[in-house]
């Protein structure tokens, strides 16, 4: 490869290592959020792996499982949404804010 084309596949490929260790850092790095007033707690990690639920106690009523049913589906809704968004943002300042399809 001359010129510009060896430029170009060395730069992909540097792309691409620097991909993979953001990757490998996100994995460490967690969200967290909170809903219902603190009742129920997610965390959630940078490869959108739920490690944590928090539930209190006081939010189980035998009575009314709905509510918290609805409230461990928003926790977790939020808290992957929040884990999206710490992704596109370190994958903006990868690629320099370009958008480019098929990743992440």
């Amino acid at each position: 490869m001359k010129g510009g084309m060896g430029n170009l596949f060395k730069q992909a490929q540097q792309m691409q290592q620097k991909m993979v260790k953001m990757q490998e850092e996100l994995a460490q790095r967690t969200v967290e959020a909170s809903v219902g007033g603190g009742m129920v707690s997610v965390t959630v990690n940078g490869k959108n792996e739920l490690l944590r639920l928090k539930i209190e106690p006081q939010v189980v009523d035998p009575d009314d499982i709905e509510m918290l049913e609805d409230l461990v589906l928003a926790g977790v809704n939020e808290a992957l949404r929040k884990s999206q968004e710490m992704i596109s943002d370190e994958m903006s300042k990868l690629t320099g804010g370009m958008k480019i399809p098929g990743l992440f």
